[in-house]
């Protein structure tokens, strides 16, 4: 049995029915949807415990990255 806060599988499946997405960091998700930050903060928190936190942002603009295999690398090219 899980400890409470670790049982993530809920999470995890409210993030993957939000859109095209990429879970290539540890506790990272990025997610390509339509839905405002707000949308997606109020599909998402029924899903975690009170020990967690949840920070949505919208990514616009410029970035940078280094270390990212190449299939991390081509999913963030393709789709920001």
């Amino acid at each position: 049995m899980n400890s409470p806060g670790q049982d993530y599988d809920s999470l995890f499946e409210a993030i993957k029915g939000l859109g095209t997405w990429w879970h290539h960091l540890d506790s990272t998700w990025i997610v390509k949807t339509t839905k405002t930050a707000v949308e997606v903060r109020d599909t998402l928190k029924g899903h975690i415990d009170s020990n967690d936190e949840l920070l949505v942002v919208v990514l616009t603009g410029e970035g940078a990255r280094a270390g990212l295999n190449d299939r991390g690398s081509k999913w963030l090219r393709d789709n920001l």
